[in-house]
């Protein structure tokens, strides 16, 4: 029996039919395999000491964090950024990109290990370097979706963010690849939202909770919220307040707590999926800390004496106390109320 050659249009056809497959997403930033350090005391954690894990949360939504999560997080170690990925059936988004190559592409890697629909929007929940500058090396089909006052702040601000984290998390880590990339989609505060195909994830802005910026990533139908860095990690982490406003930080986070049904997902900006109620150590410490410092400013105290006199001992134990509550928050507090 003789078989006649299929044409190429019948073929084509035949394919359009059925539905061929899309082209395979190239993330060619990735071609390179990892190559893992030992952490560096210096920093509050290492990028590229860190593994990061997988976990799903419910169907189709997966949280992506520091494999040393469950360990870390209780005995208040800093851990590497928190984000996630939602699957729908027309593609896929991204909660946060991470702060260099090597963790981008871990992040990808997990995204591939479930799925290959293509992915389609990233979703940045600040301004913050470890949270967006893995934007670099996104293929040109991806787009960026930030706050409108985020993506202003990174136009603006973008050199000095990258001397922040150098500074902290080490010019080593691959940070001299990174380059600035403009938000696509500018979320205003009214929020944005997107079908992904039978999933809608919400990007909503709550108000200043750690950056004017600042988004919560929601999946309504799963009872899944990202915070960013807005709630930080569990006890005994607490907020950090590197722009001030512990006040507006403390009516946010109340909110957005208050808001949320007790069975909800919650992923932190730097640690493993809790619930609502984990929140409330960092609330509780915010309305002490703004109650002390009010009370030293009212007793005529400079701003030295008040890091003396704020010492807040049941909210101790967070690795970097000495930095966050000495250093940043109780000053920043001060010359709040002291205006």
């Amino acid at each position: 029996m003789q078989h006649r050659p299929t044409s190429t249009l019948l073929v084509a056809l035949l394919l359009t039919a059925c539905g061929a497959p899309e082209a395979t997403q190239e993330f060619r930033a990735c071609d390179q395999p990892a190559s893992f350090v030992a952490p560096n005391p210096a920093y509050p954690w290492t990028p590229n000491a860190i593994h990061l894990v997988s976990e799903q949360l419910a169907p189709g939504v997966f949280a992506i964090l520091d494999a040393d999560a469950a360990k870390h997080g209780p005995a208040g170690i800093p851990l590497a950024t928190s984000g996630g990925f939602v699957i729908g059936d027309d593609g896929v988004l991204m909660v946060e990109s991470m702060i260099n190559r090597q963790l981008f592409c871990q992040a990808i890697d997990l995204v591939r290990a479930e799925t290959d629909k293509p992915i389609r929007y990233v979703v940045n929940t600040s301004s913050h370097g470890d949270h967006n500058f893995g934007n670099s090396f996104l293929p040109a089909d991806v787009e960026v979706v930030q706050h409108e006052q985020t993506a202003d702040y990174i136009a603006a601000h973008f050199d000095e963010d990258l001397a922040f984290m150098a500074a902290n998390f080490g010019a080593d880590q691959g940070l001299d690849e990174i380059e600035p990339v403009a938000a696509h989609i500018r979320v205003p505060d009214s929020g944005w939202s997107v079908d992904l195909g039978g999933l809608t994830v919400e990007a909503r802005h709550h108000g200043f909770a750690q950056t004017p910026g600042d988004l919560f990533v929601h999946v309504p139908a799963r009872k899944v919220v990202w915070t960013g860095n807005a709630f930080i990690a569990e006890q005994p982490a607490i907020p950090w307040l590197l722009a001030g406003n512990g006040v507006a930080a403390e009516a946010t986070l109340t909110s957005v707590r208050d808001s949320l049904p007790a069975d909800t997902i919650v992923v932190p900006g730097h640690g493993r999926p809790l619930t609502p109620a984990a929140m409330s150590f960092g609330i509780d410490y915010l309305r002490a800390m703004i109650a002390g410092v009010e009370a030293a400013v009212a007793d005529g105290l400079d701003v030295d004496a008040t890091v003396a006199a704020v010492t807040l001992e049941d909210f101790q134990g967070y690795a970097l106390w000495g930095w966050i509550h000495q250093q940043v928050n109780v000053p920043t507090t001060y010359t709040e109320l002291n205006q």
